[in-house]
């Protein structure tokens, strides 16, 4: 099942990638690439900013579990059986076989990181291409945000998929 914690810890990494990344490393760039100056971005409510960007990356957390941890979609196929967690059902025997067979396979770091990669090449960059094609944005734009996103999921996945 779902590591709450985990996803909870994850959430917190695209706040603290955002400060370094859009902050000392890639700020002016992302300033000159996004249109935006200090002048604008100072008159902004930061609270609501910095709380809906959490609830957002515990969206994108859980969204993410799905991908890193493969245990976890054992349990879809069986959702509604009362009995998955503690085998009281055949549902749940068969679940707590296919566990004990599987393991803890492929529940690291650097497997979770891999996977957050691939998400980011194969999603965040098509979309984030695609909106800014049409928004005429700069490559440079693009690939800001799709580094950013690189990183930040690589984090998050290396968190939820070694966090057991």
């Amino acid at each position: 099942m779902i590591n709450w914690i985990a996803v909870l810890c994850s959430a917190l990494v695209p706040l603290v990638v955002g400060f370094v990344w859009y902050g000392p490393l890639f700020g002016k760039a992302w300033m000159r690439a996004t249109g935006l100056t200090e002048e604008q971005l100072k008159g902004a409510n930061m609270a609501v900013i910095f709380g809906l960007t959490f609830v957002f990356s515990i969206m994108a957390s859980l969204a993410l579990y799905s991908v890193v941890v493969h245990q976890f979609h054992i349990f879809s196929l069986f959702v509604p059986d009362p009995g998955l967690e503690d085998g009281s059902t055949e549902a749940g025997k068969l679940v707590q076989q296919v566990l004990a067979l599987a393991g803890d396979g492929f529940r690291t770091f650097k497997h979770g990181a891999f996977h957050g990669l691939l998400f980011s090449l194969f999603m965040v960059l098509p979309l984030i291409g695609i909106n800014g094609l049409f928004e005429r944005r700069s490559w440079k734009y693009i690939f800001l945000h799709t580094g950013y996103w690189a990183v930040t999921l690589m984090l998050m996945g290396g968190i939820l998929c070694a966090w057991k």
